[in-house]
C-alpha cells in the first residue's frame, strides 16, 4: 500500500512541475463555491458521497507554502463545516486525511474560477476527482470548456461532471437550492 502512496504522490509531483508556474497564489485566496465535481468513480462526489464537498473559502499562508481550506461535506449524515491547514509538499501538491488519503492540486486559477484535482486513496481504490469552483453561480461558456479539459487531461470523463448548484446545497448559500 505504501507503494500506491508514494507512486500516487511521485506522479502528481510530477504533473505539478509542468502546471505549477501557471498559478498565480495572489488569485487563490478569497471565497470561493462548488459549482462542479467530476471523478472518475462518480459515487465519491454525488449528493451524499463522502467526498462531495462545498468549498467555502480558501486561504494562501506564506506564498501558499499553507493551504486554509474551508468547506462542507456530510460526515454520519449531517452537514459539517470544516477548516483544514495543508502544508505544501514538493511540486505544490498538498495532503488531506479526509475520506481516507487525499493528493490535492490547484491545476488552475483566474479571477473568477478555480479548479482543484484530488486523488483520493480510501485503501481500496484511488479516485481522480476535480472540483470547479467560482466566486458566482455559474462558469462561462469559455470557463465550462476549460473545466472539461482540465477532466479530459486527467482521464475523468466528462459525463460524469455534476452541476453541484443544481443538484446539491449547502448551509448559509442561498445560491443552492433547499
Amino acid at each position: 500500500m505504501k507503494f500506491v502512496f508514494v507512486t500516487l504522490v511521485f506522479g502528481l509531483v510530477c504533473v505539478a512541475q509542468e502546471t505549477a508556474t501557471e498559478i498565480d497564489h495572489s488569485k487563490v485566496r478569497g471565497e470561493w463555491r462548488t459549482i462542479y465535481a467530476a471523478a472518475d468513480n462518480k459515487e465519491k462526489i454525488v449528493e451524499g458521497g463522502p467526498l462531495r464537498c462545498y468549498y467555502r473559502q480558501i486561504e494562501c499562508i506564506d506564498d501558499c507554502e499553507y493551504l486554509s481550506l474551508t468547506f462542507y461535506a456530510k460526515e454520519d449524515g449531517r452537514c459539517e463545516k470544516f477548516t483544514e491547514v495543508l502544508k505544501r509538499q514538493e511540486g505544490d501538491v498538498y495532503i488531506i486525511e479526509f475520506a481516507g488519503t487525499n493528493v490535492f492540486q490547484i491545476i488552475h486559477v483566474s479571477d473568477n474560477m478555480l479548479v482543484t484535482y484530488i486523488e483520493n486513496d480510501d485503501g481500496e481504490k484511488i479516485t481522480k476527482i476535480t472540483e470547479g469552483v467560482g466566486r458566482g453561480d455559474s462558469f462561462t461558456q469559455e470557463e465550462l470548456q476549460k473545466y472539461q479539459e482540465l477532466n479530459s487531461e486527467r482521464g475523468i470523463p466528462n459525463e460524469n461532471i455534476d452541476n453541484v448548484i443544481e443538484t446539491g446545497k449547502a448551509p448559509e448559500d442561498s445560491r443552492y437550492p433547499k
